[in-house]
């Protein structure tokens, strides 16, 4: 590897990545006890990587091939295993996302967290996910990016667990956690079989035309399949998505880290980062898109009967993964990558915006929100209303240019039904967010008189909580306000070597996305909005859609019922079976035998010396017995 201090490029990407796992040690170590310097040390830490990864970026903009770095780490035989870094348009990207949103909700958790007593521990957690999610996204071969994919696991399970003295809190830090690994350990599988047959799993070297001729088509497509598992998994894609939802009960700053443009975009991330070697297999390309196709309309679904605020954003945040795998599945990286860019913006905001009401009223439930005068808050309220226009994809807020881009990818497929269930997509995704702002902005019945709070400054204080919690508020609006206008440079930064579907041959198709966003808006209206409104929505008048989109389509009682059936039912039986009659008799068998062993040698040794002086002569006979008749 290149001396780091001869090159600025290599240089900035080490400082970059270690300085939040620099700023990890520290406060685990030193500054625990003392919180406003362990959020200084963590916020310091992150600004210096987000300058890094700005430098970066710029640095590399427009450079057309990938600057890779590259030292021996493992060699065992012929296989030979790399530690490193790789610069591409890609990385690059995802390094300055995760970078911003780390630094941004960082700064925002000044506020929100506030007065916690695990303020500390809290900002530890942040470097230690920060620094795994940064070294991810550059890692220049895959099982180096598998180690860091488990240190995120790793994190986002404290973070999310962080108030483990609620059971309802280390309960779902634990099915994260084991519902992620579920799907890394295919992941792990497939690339066993990568790098079985190619003899390393460099990112470069899997990704070139030479590996995929290498490797039989149907080993191939197997291999994909089984890496996509991670994807699922870490993505929260059909069906091992319920875990997401529930990862709600982490402080809301975690959740917009983790389900922004961090720990869940991971999985999509992957996929970007290996789309030349699954496009080498059109099958799997199909069984991305049906995932991808299933988890955005289920999500959609479940988000349109839930209160809780939180939570709708989580489904959305699994419907929009499943709308970026669809873009990728389609064979265009540009129009994956891009909502993915834009969405880690407005989705952050979207989380951020709905933390100033839980911290303030302690409630997620959003009819208490709006019947406690959440409209009131100015700042928030209007930065959510950009933010749900954007996720519904309204002209000319980011996300109409970065769905516009997915569809258009989806234009270019023969058969129309996926394209018909992204436009479903767009009314459904339209309808559940304005759902909850009409609910908000229009309170029935009297609306609770709050006292003013200094914590967030209703009062329009200009405390220092008060700007840490609005300005990244007020940042991100402005991201997403201005985002989709760099759809061109964008383009042009991530089409090297890329497979793009522009969609000008369909200038009808913008016209149909926004009329059905429009319409899914209507809807909402009509349902939620006016003042005679019932606001219950045409599915809650459903009894059994209802409880079916309540239950998330009863997909935990089978998880549920497979457990109950197959794992204790089954295999824990049949393991107790084997451990009372193998293993516990044999046990019981090997002592019972040394016991009588034991018990006839005693009669040699009976401590009366005429009986062993017998003994001897009875064996000493026997030995002159055999020879003479030998």
């Amino acid at each position: 590897m290149t001396s780091w201090l001869q090159d600025p490029s290599l240089m900035a990407a080490i400082l970059t990545t270690w300085l939040p796992f620099i700023s990890f040690l520290l406060i685990i170590v030193f500054t625990r006890n003392h919180r406003r310097l362990s959020g200084g040390i963590a916020v310091a830490a992150v600004t210096g990587s987000l300058a890094g990864a700005v430098f970066l970026l710029t640095r590399h903009w427009g450079a057309g091939y990938p600057i890779h770095y590259s030292a021996r780490w493992l060699i065992a035989g012929d296989v030979s295993i790399p530690f490193g870094f790789l610069l591409d348009p890609v990385s690059l990207l995802m390094l300055l996302l995760v970078a911003a949103i780390s630094f941004l909700v960082q700064v925002y958790s000044f506020g929100y967290m506030a007065g916690d007593p695990g303020f500390s521990r809290y900002y530890a957690f942040q470097s230690l996910f920060a620094w795994a999610m940064m070294t991810l996204s550059i890692s220049s071969a895959m099982l180096q990016l598998y180690v860091f994919w488990e240190l995120v696991g790793l994190s986002s399970y404290l973070l999310i667990g962080f108030w483990y003295e609620r059971f309802s809190a280390s309960q779902a830090g634990k099915k994260a956690f084991v519902m992620t690994r579920l799907g890394d350990v295919a992941f792990f599988i497939g690339l066993l079989l990568v790098l079985l047959h190619l003899g390393n799993v460099e990112i470069l070297e899997m990704n070139s035309p030479e590996a995929a001729a290498r490797i039989d088509s149907g080993l191939l497509t197997l291999a994909a399949l089984l890496i996509f598992g991670g994807i699922v998994g870490k993505s929260a894609q059909f069906p091992l998505m319920t875990w997401l939802p529930d990862a709600m009960e982490g402080p809301t700053p975690v959740s917009a880290l983790l389900h922004s443009a961090t720990m869940v975009a991971a999985g999509v991330y992957l996929f970007a980062r290996l789309f030349p070697f699954f496009n080498h297999s059109p099958d799997a390309m199909t069984v991305f898109l049906a995932i991808g196709t299933v988890s955005m309309l289920l999500a959609s679904t479940m988000a349109m009967v839930s209160r809780d605020i939180k939570r709708v954003w989580a489904y959305s945040t699994i419907s929009q993964l499943g709308f970026m795998i669809m873009g990728l599945a389609a064979g265009s990286l540009f129009a994956g990558t891009f909502h993915l860019t834009t969405h880690a913006g407005f989705k952050a905001l979207l989380f951020l915006c709905s933390g100033v009401w839980v911290h303030l009223y302690e409630t997620n439930d959003v009819y208490e929100i709006s019947r406690r005068g959440g409209r009131r808050l100015k700042t928030p309220m209007v930065c959510l209303v950009i933010a749900a226009a954007a996720l519904s994809g309204l002209p000319p807020l980011s996300g109409f240019f970065s769905k516009e881009a997915v569809l258009g990818a989806l234009t270019g497929l023969e058969n129309p039904v996926w394209l018909a269930a992204g436009l479903l997509g767009v009314f459904l995704t339209a309808y559940y967010a304005f759902r909850l702002i009409f609910i908000i902005l229009f309170p029935r019945g009297e609306v609770q008189k709050e006292p003013a709070d200094h914590r967030i400054g209703v009062t329009g204080g200009m405390s220092a909580l008060y700007w840490a919690m609005g300005l990244p508020l007020l940042i991100l609006a402005g991201v997403t306000v201005v985002l989709g206008f760099l759809e061109t440079p964008l383009r042009e930064f991530l089409s090297a070597g890329a497979v793009t579907h522009p969609y000008g041959d369909h200038a009808w198709l913008p016209y149909i996305s926004a009329g059905l966003a429009v319409l899914g808006i209507g809807v909402a209206w009509v349902e939620f909005g006016r003042r005679a409104a019932p606001q219950v929505g045409f599915v809650e008048r459903i009894p059994l859609l209802r409880e079916l989109f309540a239950q998330r389509w009863y997909l935990d009682h089978a998880y549920r019922r497979f457990v109950d059936t197959v794992i204790d039912g089954f295999l824990s039986k049949a393991c107790t079976k084997n451990e009372d009659r193998v293993i516990n008799n044999s046990i019981d068998g090997f002592c019972d035998f040394t016991l009588d062993t034991g018990h006839l040698l005693s009669f040699l040794q009976s401590g009366k010396l005429r009986y062993n002086l017998i003994a001897m002569f009875a064996a000493l006979a026997l030995v002159a017995l055999y020879f003479l008749l030998a």
